[in-house]
């Protein structure tokens, strides 16, 4: 397991999850060099972005409305829609500034969220042909991870947690997540909110009619989590919770949170940039390829047949069942739970990445008054 560098206060370049999720940390971007140029998501690092594909767009996040539209994010390239289950794609974006989209999520009402590294939250009502920004309430602008569940939206943020309210303004979920990075969260249906960190491992929060209050300080070696940077979190329709490291493999805990217990010993890589979990077994994305178990980890298959790019950003299942990934080098469908892959990138734009200079500092927002 590699070493992890010391967390700056200012944003580094180079993966994210992030993570998965797209899955960032916090030191200024360097100057991006010309070529060799690389996506997000090669280095197990947590604390880098890599450099941008020179081939096909990195592909950081996507979802899904119904079974056959289909949104995707690219990390320099901006924003992407199907119609079509990704046989074909165009452009998509009208109104997000920043073309560096970390995560994607689809609120209960068909609404499109858009995260992005440098730009804050944006929101298409219309299937995708325009967005505006909604960033009142954010301190920070670069937004790791979006939860859309039931008529609540949170932002995992370089600066804690946040719900959507009343207005369209954003309310920090709980004090002391400061300056934290949150990668992935989860919301169980017991109401506990669950936030994956850079630094800090998992951290848990329960609703109470006084505001969120967070349980316990984040959990430690003996509670059987060894990791402190958390990319992934998924809950299965048993309550079972499962988190994926950026370079430990994946945890598993049946009791809430209190316990985790490590599951992916046989994976031949442990960074872990995907969790999907349906009736056919539990779906692992990771730097080297997609993996799928049935007996909760004690064996592994691997699904990488037509994967022409390995370093997998994003999984996701669309309601018709159909699987798509991510990857540093555009986009896959599988219409067969994951035996076979099929490149979707037509109407995907290549090239060269512009570096997001325009977004080197990390600016802190005022609340409206």
């Amino acid at each position: 397991m590699m070493m992890r560098g010391i967390i700056s206060t200012v944003l580094a370049l180079s993966i994210w999850s992030a993570g998965g999720i797209l899955g960032a940390a916090t030191q200024a971007p360097s100057p991006i060099p010309p070529s060799p140029q690389q996506a997000p998501g090669h280095a197990d690092n947590p604390h880098r972005f890599d450099s941008f594909s020179q081939q096909g767009p990195s592909i950081q996040a996507l979802t899904s409305v119904g079974n056959d539209l289909v949104y995707a994010g690219s990390f320099g390239l901006g924003l992407f829609r199907s119609e079509d289950r990704g046989a074909t794609w165009t452009k998509s974006g009208e109104g997000v500034a920043d073309p560096f989209i970390l995560t994607l999520t689809t609120g209960k009402d068909g609404a499109i969220f858009a995260g992005t590294f440098r730009g804050g939250v944006f929101r298409s009502r219309d299937q995708g042909k325009s967005w505006q920004a909604i960033n009142n309430g954010l301190k920070r602008l670069e937004v790791k991870a979006l939860l859309a569940v039931g008529d609540g939206v949170y932002a995992g943020t370089s600066d804690g947690v946040y719900r959507l309210a009343a207005a369209d303004r954003w309310s920090v979920v709980t004090s002391g997540l400061d300056d934290i990075l949150v990668h992935a969260l989860a919301l169980s249906s017991d109401g506990t909110l669950f936030a994956g960190t850079s630094g800090k491992g998992i951290v848990r929060f329960k609703a109470r009619s006084a505001g969120w209050v967070r349980q316990q300080n984040a959990l430690k070696d003996h509670e059987g989590m060894t990791e402190n940077f958390i990319r992934v979190l998924t809950i299965d329709p048993e309550g079972g919770i499962y988190a994926g490291t950026f370079d430990g493999g994946v945890f598993r805990s049946a009791d809430g949170g209190v316990t985790w217990t490590p599951i992916s010993r046989a994976l031949p890589n442990d960074s872990i940039r995907g969790i999907l979990f349906n009736s056919r077994g539990l779906f692992v994305a990771t730097g080297h390829g997609i993996f799928k178990t049935m007996d909760k980890g004690r064996q592994w298959v691997p699904l990488n047949k037509g994967l022409t790019s390995m370093a997998i950003q994003v999984l996701i299942e669309s309601g018709a069942g159909v699987l798509y990934v991510g990857t540093s080098d555009g986009a896959f469908r599988s219409d067969d739970d994951g035996r076979t892959w099929n490149p979707i990138n037509q109407g995907l734009e290549g090239g060269a990445v512009p570096a997001p200079s325009s977004f080197a500092n990390q600016e802190r927002i005022e609340d409206d008054v």
